[in-house]
């Protein structure tokens, strides 16, 4: 008979603090893919491939993540595509 030793090893995970935060879009019945396509090129410096994509995730999965980094850093951006008609907030 042979033994079996487990060994339960402790990971730690660093979080980057302040980073952690993302602008959640969110799917809607009045505004059309141009008008999203262009606003996320515009708001969020996407190029109109990454754009179009975002677009497609939302029209299908009804939310799409468009942009990441720290809640100071999204606010604004945020702000412009709220100011725009997109439905968005900061998670």
């Amino acid at each position: 008979m042979s033994t079996i030793e487990k060994v339960q090893e402790e990971v730690l995970v660093e979080e980057q603090l302040g980073i952690n935060h993302e602008i959640v879009l969110y799917n809607d019945d009045v505004n059309t893919f141009d008008h999203v396509i262009d606003t996320l090129i515009k708001v969020c410096k996407h190029t109109s491939e990454q754009a179009e994509q975002c677009a497609i995730l939302v029209h299908y999965k009804g939310r799409c993540t468009v942009k990441t980094g720290s809640f100071d850093e999204l606010k604004p951006l945020c702000t412009q595509l709220l100011e725009a008609g997109l439905s968005a907030e900061i998670e």
